[in-house]
């Protein structure tokens, strides 16, 4: 079986970092307010400057977006509204001459219902696709715990979800088999699903793509033990298949657990906001530790400035998992945002977001920024769109001109982000163009230490790292066997200092006000340093 320890990572991604875009929502080149890939092409040269040398492409495949693209029709062919197969190789291929690397968002558990695999295999005359999804026996039975629709289809039996109502779930077969609807994983049902899908990635990887970010990628057995075992085997089927054919491929989980991913063969998986029940995983500690997302009130987050929590809670977690990566040859990324995430604006206010972006693009993995968070783009509380619901504040679209500019500009075809959800229309809105010119800006700040990253050999994804500050002040080394720097972060309003290890140092990047003297690092109020060491 395929997994890091037996495929090497690609090479590429010892430096890679990534700029997520929502289709729909970042470049508009024919004025239709839909945002597209030829829009995308032509941004190409704003994404290098910026200092990201790969992109993850969200869903641009043919779908009746129900679920924003989310919900499959045609995994062959790209959304009509996005461009053409042509507008898509195209991309892929002018990353290339840039050096830059594109992977795509694959949704492997599920499909629209109107996908042609599911229209065949709701007929009652049995076909090849009869068990490419789950089915019960009987029009009336229930889904034995799981999510199910009757009576809209001539077969005689109800299909199980996996999310909302159009998105009827893909065979990959039961992990303990209880009734006689349920396939075994593994077995031929489930097989002839990871076969169907393998052939969908090789279509890609074929036309240029670079790899995948891959969706809900631990839901494919249904009840699968702890651990996800089934679900593990099951990917690394599809890697012995995929891997040998394209090794320079690179695969990134929507997991959230290493330990589980790595295992089944991803090269990355992400760490994930989660917050249930009012109890919050890590990221959430740094970012986000409040129930509102547009609220200071009580929101505990390590880099609002009020909250006094120390770094040591985020730690405790991190860390176990980082190990785990590192011993199955992954990494563990962070990410600035996501479309299913609010933003930290409004909340953090842009001094809080500096540090916190800059101390995640210091950490070991891979650094994935959202569009629009180098500006520091708001989230919007809105009505839902496109089965976004809460998520829909955070797929608003670029914000590339000031409001009146960007209104002017509908009437030309030049390049937008488009009007799929209202630009956010305060008048001290972000905007590319204003934060270009300032160089005070949130903008400069993330493209200077972008470009930092990609130059400093201790701070690439698989540098060591060891905190030597658990405090309110959080420090920690990055090395490689020839380079060695010191990243600190002092998001507090109180002056810290720091102990530096024996050496001598040099500051190579600040935030606020920061000294060295001798060994002794002194930072002031929400202030960040990197010192790399000289000897």
């Amino acid at each position: 079986m395929i997994s890091p320890s037996t495929h090497p990572c690609p090479q590429w991604l010892s430096n890679a970092i990534f700029y997520e875009i929502y289709p729909q929502s970042f470049a508009d080149s024919n004025g239709d307010g839909i945002g597209d890939i030829p829009g995308i092409t032509a941004k190409l040269g704003y994404i290098t400057d910026l200092g990201c040398n790969a992109i993850w492409l969200n869903p641009c495949f043919d779908s009746p977006f129900k679920d924003a693209g989310y919900d499959v029709r045609d995994y062959k062919k790209v959304a009509p509204r996005y461009g053409t197969n042509d507008d898509l190789a195209a991309l892929f291929a002018a990353a290339h001459e840039r050096g830059m690397h594109v992977i795509l968002d694959l949704v492997p558990g599920h499909t629209s219902e109107e996908h042609e695999w599911f229209r065949h295999s709701a007929e009652v005359d049995r076909n090849e696709y009869s068990d490419r999804y789950i089915w019960t026996d009987s029009w009336i039975s229930g889904g034995d715990g799981l999510p199910f629709i009757g009576g809209e289809t001539p077969r005689n039996g109800t299909y199980i979800l996996n999310f909302f109502k159009c998105q009827p779930a893909l065979n990959y077969g039961f992990a303990h088999p209880q009734r006689a609807w349920q396939k075994p994983a593994f077995g031929p049902e489930a097989i002839a699903t990871c076969d169907a899908m393998v052939d969908v990635m090789r279509f890609w990887l074929s036309l240029g793509a670079d790899g995948f970010r891959v969706d809900m990628a631990d839901s494919l057995v249904k009840q699968d033990d702890a651990g996800k075992p089934f679900t593990i085997r099951t990917w690394q089927y599809m890697f012995s298949k995929i891997r040998p054919e394209f090794p320079e491929a690179a695969f990134v989980s929507e997991w959230g657990r290493p330990n589980e991913s790595l295992e089944a063969g991803f090269d990355m998986d992400f760490y994930l906001d989660w917050r249930w029940d009012g109890i919050p995983n890590g990221y959430n500690m740094l970012l986000r530790n409040v129930d509102n997302p547009l609220s200071r009130d009580g929101d505990k987050s390590y880099f609002n400035v009020d909250s006094g929590t120390p770094i040591s809670d985020f730690l405790e977690q991190y860390e176990p998992q980082l190990r785990e990566a590192e011993h199955l040859g992954g990494t563990f990324n962070f990410i600035t945002c996501n479309h299913d995430t609010a933003r930290v604006a409004p909340r953090l206010s842009e001094r809080e977001i500096a540090l916190a972006y800059c101390t995640l693009f210091a950490m070991p993995g891979v650094p994935f920024i959202y569009y629009g968070d180098e500006i520091g783009m708001r989230y919007r509380d809105l009505p839902t769109k496109e089965g976004g619901y809460v998520r829909t504040g955070s797929r608003t679209p670029m914000q590339w001109q000031s409001l009146a500019s960007l209104n002017a500009s509908y009437a030309t075809p030049a390049i937008t982000g488009g009007n799929y959800l209202p630009v956010d229309p305060s008048p001290d809105a972000p905007n590319v163009a204003d934060s270009q010119s300032n160089k005070a800006s949130l903008w400069y700040t993330v493209r200077r230490m972008l470009h930092l990253r990609g130059n400093c050999d201790p701070l690439q994804s698989r540098a060591s790292f060891h905190p030597i500050s658990r405090r309110r002040l959080f420090a920690f080394e990055r090395s490689t066997d020839l380079e060695r720097v010191i990243v600190a972060v002092n998001p507090s309003t109180n002056s810290e200092r720091l102990q530096l290890p024996n050496g001598h140092y040099r500051k190579i990047f600040e935030i606020g006000e920061t000294k060295v003297d001798f060994n002794t690092l002194t930072l002031g109020t929400q202030s960040f340093a990197i010192l790399k060491a000289t000897a």
